[in-house]
């Protein structure tokens, strides 16, 4: 964020113009250096008196900004010698650089001696240099010169400490932010983990269970199936870790492809084959056109079909039959999955994540899931989506 060239030169007397990345001690030696060659004007430093208070009036502005209330210090003693000697200097405005530094980058507490002491040298100043008959007004002028230092530094401390805030309230804002984005990225990881591979083991399970029931001559098929589903619940894995990773597709053997080409409306029949391969037979149906839908409403849709045939498969009895009917339109993507043969068995506890996942995935589209049993036996699934409204 770019700083302004009062605030960049430090304070009140501040080098206009400079750039931005000269070092704060070449800046305040070129600024000590120029108000030297100011004041040095002919017939103003008489003698080497002179001289030397003109040099110890000015030279200690060069530390002003590491040093401040040791620099005023240095001014002031130097204008007290001047005052004391009897020597009027123009060179006396370093008193006024000194003390606005000092407002700007000291404790309020040694601001307010600072000005104490600069306005008690303009009253000393008055009281000796001021025409005759111009005392109060010379003191008047001296006190605002020392008072408008003082609140021009005052206000360099308060757009600092202001940009510090807001710097720092920026910071906190980004941190928030990054905090709830790995938060979120958590939990889609967490739902495609379960989305995928609870599907995978449970339909591994069940055909597993079928295994021991099969004749010999269909062992070798339904063998053929637990490995598919193995390894399509080790791809699904891979991809939801692949997630995880930074260094790119390849990061993760076997990610590649899977982590580019979500599972999709294509992927549907191959699930409902496997469904009904376990032992959940499952009719499909999409209607419209799925090529206009985006990659990422098309994974959310799979896996609100993979979710919803895994509960099923894990809570309905024997013999039901699922049904799948997907309704494509440009603004509107409708899923219904339905079970419509016996009583729906609870989940037991832990197993809550699936219609909480799934309402999570709708709402990420702007749209809205519905579930519960059907009057006549079963158990209904509905979701509407957004198209448009992908994250």
């Amino acid at each position: 964020m770019g700083e302004t060239a009062a605030v960049r030169t430090g304070l009140p007397g501040g080098v206009a113009g400079l750039p931005g990345r000269v070092p704060p001690l070449v800046a305040d030696a070129a600024l000590a250096a120029g108000l030297f060659l100011v004041t040095l004007g002919p017939g103003r430093v008489a003698d080497g008196t002179g001289f030397a208070l003109q040099t110890a009036l000015v030279l200690p502005l060069v530390w002003r900004r590491r040093a401040p209330r040791a620099v005023f210090g240095a001014v002031a003693a130097a204008a007290l010698a001047q005052w004391l000697l009897g020597v009027q200097l123009p060179a006396d405005a370093a008193l006024l650089v000194a003390l606005g530094t000092v407002a700007a980058r000291s404790p309020r507490r040694s601001a307010w001696a600072a000005g104490l002491v600069a306005v008690a040298g303009a009253v000393l100043a008055a009281a000796r240099w001021a025409p005759e008959g111009r005392f109060l007004a010379s003191a008047a002028a001296m006190t605002a010169a020392v008072a408008a230092s003082a609140l021009l530094g005052a206000n360099v401390r308060i757009r600092r400490a202001a940009r510090a805030e807001r710097l720092a309230r920026l910071e906190r804002d980004r941190d928030e932010r990054e905090r709830r984005a790995v938060e979120e990225e958590r939990a889609r990881i967490a739902r495609e983990l379960h989305d995928g591979v609870t599907h995978g083991l449970s339909v591994v399970v069940a055909l597993a269970d079928a295994l021991g029931h099969a004749r010999p001559a269909d062992a070798s098929a339904v063998t053929a199936r637990i490995a598919e589903t193995g390894r399509q619940a080790l791809t699904d894995m891979r991809r939801a870790l692949g997630l995880l990773q930074d260094a790119g597709p390849d990061a993760v053997p076997g990610v590649g492809d899977d982590r580019r080409a979500p599972p999709g409306l294509g992927q549907l029949g191959a699930l409902c084959a496997r469904m009904g391969a376990a032992g959940l037979p499952t009719g499909l149906r999409v209607d419209g056109e799925p090529a206009g839908i985006p990659a990422a409403a098309q994974l959310t849709v799979h896996r609100v079909v993979q979710e919803s045939l895994t509960n099923a498969l894990r809570h309905a009895p024997e013999g039901t039959r699922a049904e799948v009917r997907v309704r494509c339109a440009p603004r509107e993507v409708t899923v219904e999955v339905t079970n419509t043969r016996g009583a729906w068995r609870p989940e037991p506890a832990g197993y809550g994540r699936g219609l909480t996942g799934m309402r999570e995935r709708a709402a990420a589209f702007g749209g809205t899931l519905a579930a519960g049993p059907l009057p006549g036996g079963g158990w209904r699934v509905f979701v509407r989506l957004d198209p448009g409204g992908a994250p």
